[in-house]
């Protein structure tokens, strides 16, 4: 067989794949932006300190980020479909305990069902590298691409879904995360669909590949991992606070969803054509743009909290974080070995969800703790972005500045 007629082969089977996991991001993604919006207003209600509001929000990125490490290493051996099947429990178990937490108004057992759902995210986010397994090296970034859309869906429905279930019963916010179960045992039947094989076992004397010192050490590996870090983190910092600054500037709850669910449009929404793009322009020149973009809404936010400035702010944020993260996505896979797989992407989503926990737990103290009121949060939320943008855009100049191995 040709290497044409395998390529094709493999597409097909891609392209199959891609569209199973595009339809488990609409649907089991929703839960997220639902429970995001919801999650810094439960908190305010909950937390014994107002500083403490967005601390859910940061436990679900703690779960997530330390459910990556050991969540990438059964997927390397018991392959992608077992390990989003421990995703989806881990779903329902984080929302069934974080419904419990607010039936009782406990704080601390509500961010125990905030941890627990981070043991989905994790599986979510490995949702892409899974539509790159399979796809040929031309088909990989348009994989990559069309996943993320998947995301499109679940901005329409999950932050409206969330914010109408909010008071469904007498305790508010309990029908948010009941209707997050639910969400997960329609969605899980997808997995079924999927037909990524399992990794071989290596054989003796195989190569193992790198040690994770070594790919750190690569610059490539370690200018995506910086690009997505921050693209991440950043987009989580101002997103976590949206809600709570939308209300605390005198909007209704249910407008601040509606500023959520453009942000999340605009997150979602570029990644059908995010892939054509870096195919013909580069995955730096994305990057790039997306950083420059994710810079100008932060210039937007800081110009006033009038609802329009709210809505473009959100707006730019989401597609920012579209063309850096997808960037950054894209580079990493081309950066590693098959039998690298699953040490480098484990490694990347702990240091992703890393930074993302941080942010978040930093975005209630900048909020809630650095001013007078809502507006001045707010803007010592954006101007915290600054300084890690500069990071970003200095890897990516040293990058495309170094001589080529």
């Amino acid at each position: 067989m040709t290497d044409a007629a395998q390529s094709i082969q493999s597409d097909s089977r891609a392209r199959r794949n891609v569209w199973i996991l595009v339809a488990a991001q609409a649907i089991l993604g929703s839960q997220l932006p639902m429970i995001y919006t919801i999650a810094g207003l439960a908190g305010s209600m909950l937390a014994p300190n107002v500083c403490l509001a967005t601390l859910p929000v940061s436990m679900i990125v703690i779960g997530s980020m330390t459910t990556a490490p050991w969540l990438s290493s059964a997927m390397q051996m018991l392959g992608r479909r077992a390990g989003f099947f421990i995703g989806v429990f881990g779903g329902i178990l984080g929302a069934a305990v974080s419904a419990r937490g607010l039936w009782v108004s406990s704080f601390p057992l509500f961010l125990l069902g905030s941890y627990l759902t981070g043991i989905y995210v994790s599986a979510q986010g490995f949702y892409r590298f899974a539509a790159a397994d399979t796809a040929s090296d031309d088909f990989r970034p348009k994989a990559i691409s069309y996943v993320m859309a998947g995301g499109l869906v679940s901005a329409m429905i999950g932050p409206t879904l969330g914010t109408s279930l909010a008071d469904a019963y007498v305790v508010p916010f309990l029908g948010t995360y009941l209707g997050a179960i639910a969400i997960n045992i329609v969605g899980m039947s997808l997995f079924f669909l999927l037909d990524i094989p399992k990794p071989p076992r290596p054989e003796a004397g195989a190569p193992r590949g790198r040690s994770r010192l070594e790919l750190l050490r690569d610059p490539t590996v370690l200018v995506a991992m910086i690009c997505g870090m921050t693209t991440y983190a950043l987009m989580n910092l101002v997103m976590t606070s949206t809600p709570l600054a939308v209300v605390g500037c005198g909007f209704e709850t249910e407008t601040a969803g509606y500023v959520v669910t453009a942000h999340v449009l605009a997150m979602f929404i570029p990644s059908f054509f995010t892939g054509h793009l870096i195919s013909r322009f580069g995955v730096r020149t994305v990057i790039s743009a997306g950083l420059l973009i994710l810079a100008g809404g932060g210039v937007v936010a800081l110009s006033g909290v009038e609802l329009e400035q709210f809505f473009l702010a959100l707006i730019l944020l989401g597609l920012g974080w579209n063309f850096g993260f997808i960037g950054a996505t894209t580079m990493l896979s081309q950066a590693h070995a098959p039998e690298e797989r699953g040490r480098v992407q484990g490694m990347n989503d702990t240091l992703v969800f890393g930074c993302v926990a941080l942010a978040s737990l930093v975005s209630g103290g900048l909020m809630n703790c650095t001013g007078g009121d809502a507006q001045q949060g707010w803007m010592s939320v954006n101007l915290a972005m600054a300084p890690f943008l500069a990071l970003a855009g200095g890897a990516l100049i040293w990058l495309a500045l170094r001589p080529e191995d």
